[in-house]
């Protein structure tokens, strides 16, 4: 009699292969889901303070919680905060301190919502410049996807055309965004060698000697109230980078970025419901454009 045949269904390694990938995948997606809302309450913390508090002093509180945080779980994980490729980790911290204090600044003078649609140009310019400095494939997608961004720019800075403030808010904005994707395209290539909490390390680290000599030039002392929304923003971005990073160095720079664009809602939700912001039909449309550019960019 022939013996029962064995109903045991064993994985061949390129089944357990795709699996793994597909887990992985799934756990960059959701890491910058949840990136995205964290930085959403930073922005929202930030909106609190930076009328009364310097935007250097924001940048700098930010600054070392961050450094704190990131040394005490470098130290849990037994991982050298000092990484191997040094020049391109300051990069990514230089450049990504300047887009922060460009967006900051902006954040003072635009409203919630609109200052995060421009912010959102950077999934274009990071596909872009992914092409341009990591070879990765971007098709020709990228020129409607660009065409549609700055058509959704125009149509954004359409109700803030008026003032000086509201022009300059705009031009920081979009200096940020353009610095947030050179940094995001370096947190790319570090992901080849560097281990994540590295590469958040380094990005505070860089944000305090930049920081430090604006803040001592023209201090102000925060109530107790504004230390917790300071408080807020360093926790919130200590939590937005672990998500941002993770994804970042598991996915194409072009698909993990546009991800992200799911904080426009959160900041348009927040606007509303904590500021009383409204939206123009100009601004929506816009905001429609850029995010529909930001769609193109994943693959």
């Amino acid at each position: 009699m022939n013996a029962p045949a064995d109903r045991s269904v064993s994985r061949s390694p390129a089944t357990a292969i795709g699996v793994t990938a597909a887990a992985e995948e799934r756990s960059a997606v959701l890491a910058l889901l949840l990136g995205a809302l964290a930085f959403s309450l930073m922005a929202v913390c930030v909106k609190r303070v930076v009328q009364r508090i310097p935007v250097a002093e924001i940048v700098l509180a930010r600054a070392l919680l961050n450094v704190a945080m990131s040394g005490w779980m470098l130290r849990a994980a037994g991982v050298s905060p000092w990484g191997v490729r040094r020049g391109l980790l300051a990069l990514r911290g230089i450049t990504g301190s300047v887009a922060l204090f460009c967006v900051f600044a902006a954040l003072a003078v635009l409203p919630l919502a609109t200052a995060t649609l421009l912010q959102y140009l950077y999934p274009t310019l990071t596909a872009l410049l992914a092409w341009r400095w990591l070879g990765e494939p971007i098709g020709r997608r990228m020129a409607l996807a660009l065409a549609l961004g700055w058509l959704g720019v125009v149509l954004v800075l359409q109700p803030v055309g008026g003032g000086d403030s509201h022009a300059a808010g705009v031009v920081l904005a979009l200096a940020g965004a353009l610095l947030t994707a050179v940094a995001y395209v370096s947190v790319r290539q570090l992901g080849r060698s560097e281990h994540p909490l590295v590469i958040v390390l380094w990005f505070p680290l860089m944000a305090v000697p930049l920081s430090l000599p604006l803040v001592l030039f023209d201090p102000v002392l925060p109530t107790a109230s504004e230390l917790l929304w300071l408080l807020g923003v360093g926790l919130f971005t200590q939590l937005g980078q672990l998500g941002l990073t993770h994804g970042l160095t598991r996915l194409p720079a072009g698909r993990a970025t546009a991800l992200g664009y799911i904080q426009v809602g959160f900041a348009a939700l927040w606007g509303w419901s904590l500021f009383g912001e409204s939206l123009a039909p100009a601004t929506l449309l816009g905001g429609a454009l850029i995010l529909g550019a930001a769609a193109l960019c994943h693959r």
